[in-house]
């Protein structure tokens, strides 16, 4: 574990490049051999956007890293946040448990309060205006989210009081877990709903990309499932009876097109429909 965190510490851009691209390979590939869903899309064309997406959010975050070392440095000099106040215990616990407060404050709740506040809903709008959820839509966010993302992490810093080889450990682990969970992927119903217990599994995920509330307002997780369980946010539908995208929203050529996502949040608000 220490020597795991040890390279965290000092991980190379490069190599935190090749986790981003090396995950998306890797569930490409399974999205082909057993696809939740029949490939009814042109996947390559489909990936463009999703793939320009990626590469801002890598921009926006990649030059910003500095911050969360200068931070992480500052409040471990300084003893602040959580963890650093709870009392002594074994290295796994205490790296279980920073990721665990960073997965809550600096994903699961900045995702909550961007679908709960309008204007910050019509940013997140770009991630959930795809109609056709694959493993390249992880990454699917405007700039402007890659920032409101970025900055919730750096206050998850402060409150948790993590190194920057937990910030590190924890991004990496969170690029692989949303490929995953967004992953046109079929997994043995089963073994989803075991995984889901623990994880946001494929299934749990698709259902908060429902085009309808109350849905879409659900499962925000994105590591663990534990905190839409414990919040109430959690909830279950058949996978056969999911549609992607948002009803008010509808027109997938604009949906698909980079120029029109750009301009997405500048949209006049428009609230998605509640299922009867």
């Amino acid at each position: 574990m220490e020597a795991l965190l040890n390279y965290f510490e000092t991980i190379p851009s490069l190599h935190r490049g090749i986790i981003i691209v090396g995950g998306l390979t890797l569930f490409w590939i399974i999205e082909g051999i057993v696809p939740l869903f029949g490939m009814k899309y042109k996947k390559w064309n489909h990936a463009i956007p999703n793939i320009f997406f990626t590469l801002t959010t890598i921009l926006v975050n990649l030059p910003l890293a500095f911050l969360f070392l200068k931070s992480s440095d500052w409040v471990m000099a300084n003893n602040l946040g959580i963890l650093n106040w709870l009392p002594e215990m074994p290295l796994w616990l205490y790296v279980i448990t920073g990721i665990l407060l960073i997965d809550f404050i600096g994903a699961y709740l900045p995702h909550l309060i961007e679908h709960k506040v309008k204007p910050l809903w019509m940013v997140h709008l770009v991630h959930h205006s795809d109609h056709h959820v694959d493993t390249t839509t992880a990454n699917r966010h405007h700039p402007l989210e890659s920032v409101i993302r970025y900055l919730f992490t750096l206050l998850g810093i402060f409150i948790v009081g993590t190194p920057i080889a937990l910030v590190m450990l924890y991004q990496s682990l969170s690029v692989v877990a949303t490929q995953f969970n967004h992953a046109n992927i079929k997994l043995p119903k089963k073994v989803d709903d075991w995984l889901s217990y623990i994880v946001v599994s494929p299934d749990m995920h698709k259902v908060h990309h429902h085009y309808k509330l109350p849905y879409t307002d659900s499962n925000y997780g994105n590591i663990f499932s534990v905190w839409d369980r414990l919040f109430g946010t959690y909830m279950k539908l058949d996978t056969e009876k999911i549609v992607y995208g948002v009803d008010v929203f509808p027109d997938e050529k604009e949906n698909s097109n980079i120029k029109d996502l750009l301009k997405q949040p500048f949209q006049k608000y428009k609230r998605p429909t509640i299922m009867d």
